[in-house]
């Protein structure tokens, strides 16, 4: 593999946008979506743009992945136009999809069926972080995979931790990470729902917990815009309903490990309410008005 590798990105959403912005002054890059105005916004920056997923990855060293769930994954990689249809051998796919162990160990063993690697590769910090380089991403794969992936990994994460040997260990970690991140923010939306119950400024709430053994990322992160939600309602960086599928990611691995998790699965409920209620496209500390609605 070149020192400067051929990169394409595969998924120019809220987190592959950035991304692959992020990585065009530093690497030759094709990018795909099916959102040709989004296609063109990268290409302005310096890519080159494809039509589908396969000519984005016909002359690339590595393909990253960056699709909402596994049926994107799937169709991205193994559709009719899919990557796995132009991969030359020995390309090496970085899934930075959250999609579960189970499913990355699938992807892996389809792709090898077709002379293609698979680095597990969840990302972690939102699209501001994606685009400054400031991820946190958990990685897995073999060792020559992952000394491949390193030059576009280092590019984007500020903590890169390899935690196995393996496609399906790193969405472990990250499932992990989700169940904290899912309850935190649940719990926030607790917080901030009582101190509006009680007549307290929930702005000043927030700012005095954050400061104390209370505070928390997300309570420091989310709680302003929780506050926005009843008001004009909070810029959406991160959707409801992506915590609706991490967190059922979460709880599947829990149920299939006989570990209980009462408190990740209170909060799942939280976010299915949450799109029940019509919140699934709107910014994920929207759940705060399931529980104290706007008066």
């Amino acid at each position: 593999m070149s020192n400067t590798p051929h990169v394409a990105v595969v998924g120019l959403g809220a987190m592959g946008l950035p991304m692959a912005t992020r990585l065009v002054p530093d690497f030759p890059v094709t990018v795909f979506d099916i959102d040709a105005d989004r296609r063109a916004q990268v290409v302005g920056s310096g890519a080159a743009g494809a039509t589908t997923p396969a000519r984005a990855a016909e002359n690339a060293e590595l393909v990253l992945v960056a699709v909402r769930d596994q049926q994107q994954v799937d169709a991205a990689l193994f559709g009719d136009d899919g990557v796995a249809t132009a991969l030359r051998p020995g390309t090496v796919v970085i899934l930075t999809s959250t999609v579960g162990p189970d499913a990355a160990r699938a992807t892996a063993s389809r792709l090898a069926e077709v002379g293609g690697r698979l680095v597990d590769a969840p990302v972690s910090g939102g699209p501001a972080r994606a685009g400054a380089g400031d991820l946190l991403i958990v990685v897995s794969g073999a060792e020559d995979d992952l000394n491949n992936a390193r030059p576009v990994l280092d590019a984007l994460a500020s903590t890169l931790t390899e935690i196995g040997s393996a496609p399906g260990d790193a969405q472990g970690l990250k499932a992990i990470n989700q169940l904290l991140a899912g309850v935190h923010i649940a719990a926030a939306a607790e917080a901030v729902a009582m101190a509006r119950s009680l007549g307290l400024d929930p702005s000043t709430v927030i700012d005095a917990l954050s400061k104390g053994a209370a505070g928390s990322f997300m309570l420091a992160d989310r709680g302003p815009r929780m506050v926005e939600a009843y008001g004009d309602g909070a810029e959406v960086r991160s959707r409801l309903d992506i915590f609706v599928k991490d967190m059922g990611i979460v709880t599947d691995i829990a149920q299939q490990a006989h570990v209980p998790t009462p408190l990740a699965a209170a909060a799942q409920q939280l976010y299915l309410m949450g799109e029940r209620a019509g919140l699934a496209a709107a910014d994920d500390s929207s759940v705060v008005t399931l529980l104290s609605p706007e008066e």
